[in-house]
This record gives C-alpha cells, structure tokens and sequence, in this order.
C-alpha cells in the first residue's frame, strides 16, 4: 500500500523491521528530546534527515523545535528525489498522514509504535499522543506495543482516561539498569525492555510484579565493546523471571554474551502475530 506524496510521488506505509520482537515499525511520530548517547534512533534520523525548502537546498533546522505535517515532504539527493522520513531530523515531529497506516494491514502484526522517537516524551503534546492511540483503535486486527522512558506519562493518562485498556495494547518501559522508573499495571498489558543493559539489575523481585514480558538486549553500535553486560546479569534476570513465569525474549546482538541459543519467548497473545505478521497484506 502507498500513499501519494505532494510531487505526485509514492511513500511505503509501515516499514518491515530488523526489530527481532516484532513485525513491522509504525512511526507516525518522529524524534526525541532524551540525548542517550547510544540511541540508534538518532543516528539514524541524523544520517536521513533532511528536506527539500522552497529553494531547493537541503535543511535539518527546523526553527519551531516541534513540527506537525500533514503532507510528506521530499529530498533530492544525486538528482533522485525521494521521501524525507526524518524532514528536521531529531526533532519531535507529528506525521498526520501515517495515522492511516495500521488498518491497510489486515493480517495481525505485532506492531512497535515509535521506533524512532518517545512517543509519551514529556515534550510530546498530549494531542499527539491521543491521534496515535485513536488510530490503534481503529485496527484492532494487531498488537501495538510503546516503549518509553517516561513511563510516568502512562500513569498520567491513565489518571484522566486517556490511557486504553485494552488487551492488544502493551505498554512498555525502558530501563538500563536498577532503579529506574517503569510502569506496571493490573488493568494493562506491560512489558519491560532491559536494552542496553548497562548494569546489574540485581533484585528485580518487586519492580517485575505485574509485568507480563521481558526483552533483554546489549549496547549496538560505537564503543559497544566496552559495555557488553557479563552473563551473570543476564542469568540472574533469567531466574527471577522464571520465578513470576515471565517469558524472556534475548535481542541477537545478546549472543556474544549468552552464548547458548537465545531464549526467544511471547507472551501467548503476542504470538499470533509473529505467526502472521511476516506477510505483506
């Protein structure tokens, strides 16, 4: 499926993703505000940002710090046009017209929404993230998983209604090591993704209550070399999970570290999307 861009050219909906926990990446927001030094995200938005201005050059600036488009934009590059998905680079960016995007895909995916920003950033316009959940409403047909850092945001929605309750919405929180904020809910689908995992997370018996997935992975990317977990960490949030029966997914770039075949567990209603979410309809 394509949407038509402003030049009369073509943009793909949901990209097929590298992601190895799920199906496809839905970004209809863009960009984020937290600086981690290891963010692939940035890197990558920084290497394809960009758009054509009215006088044919090429910008990452955007002088408002927060965009909201409508329409995609285009770059040229070499003399070949083509879409800008990252038009102001890192800079927290609202794409209205991706919205429409999950209910063109009518087999069940495990979507991760926001893989290229922090869609529940305290800087993202409660708005925003309103339009998004609207959208996953209206496909019901897939499993939306959200990953932040700020899962003090989901608790603020949920304080005013703004947060679904629903089964195939799973709400996820990031963490590096102990003592960081997650989320965890009687009334929600949670997960947590222990990525990169910086150190020892220890004790995890009371902040895993209530959460139904793990995803554990290592630091990618420069100096990555210098902050691979020890396997004792890994085997130590292994134990504790099993303890609360919660399944573990090991990311691939874990292996140098287990060593043994990766532990590749969904919770049973994500799996139906891992079964159906590799096609293209």
């Amino acid at each position: 499926m394509e949407v038509e861009r402003r030049n009369g050219g073509k943009e793909k909906t949901m990209d097929k993703t590298k992601i190895d926990w799920c199906d496809m990446s839905w970004n209809p927001i863009t960009g984020c505000k937290h600086g981690c030094e290891y963010c692939y995200a940035r890197r990558m938005a920084e290497r394809f940002g960009g758009y054509d201005d009215d006088k044919g050059g090429i910008t990452t600036r955007n002088p408002l710090r927060r965009a909201e488009l409508h329409e995609p934009l285009t770059v040229t590059r070499k003399g070949k046009t083509a879409n800008a998905p990252y038009p102001f680079g890192f800079e927290p960016t609202f794409h209205y017209y991706r919205l429409g995007e999950p209910a063109r895909k009518t087999r069940p995916r495990n979507i991760f929404v926001g893989s290229m920003a922090d869609i529940f950033g305290k800087w993202v316009p409660a708005k925003w993230i309103a339009e998004v959940l609207d959208a996953c409403e209206k496909a019901p047909q897939h499993n939306y998983l959200f990953l932040t850092k700020n899962p003090k945001r989901y608790i603020e929605l949920d304080s005013i209604a703004l947060l679904p309750r629903a089964e195939n919405v799973w709400y996820g929180s990031t963490v590096t090591g102990p003592d960081m904020p997650l989320f965890c809910s009687e009334h929600h689908k949670t997960f947590l993704s222990i990525e990169p995992l910086l150190n020892r997370m220890g004790d995890t018996s009371t902040s895993l209550r209530g959460i139904d997935w793990v995803i554990i992975g290592a630091m990618t990317g420069p100096g990555s070399e210098k902050h691979r977990p020890a396997r004792a960490w890994v085997e130590e949030i292994v134990e504790q999970c099993r303890r609360k029966n919660i399944p573990v997914f090991m990311k691939s770039n874990l292996a140098p570290v287990w060593g043994d075949e990766l532990l590749r567990e969904f919770p049973p209603e994500l799996e139906k999307g891992q079964k159906g979410g590799r096609n293209d309809v």
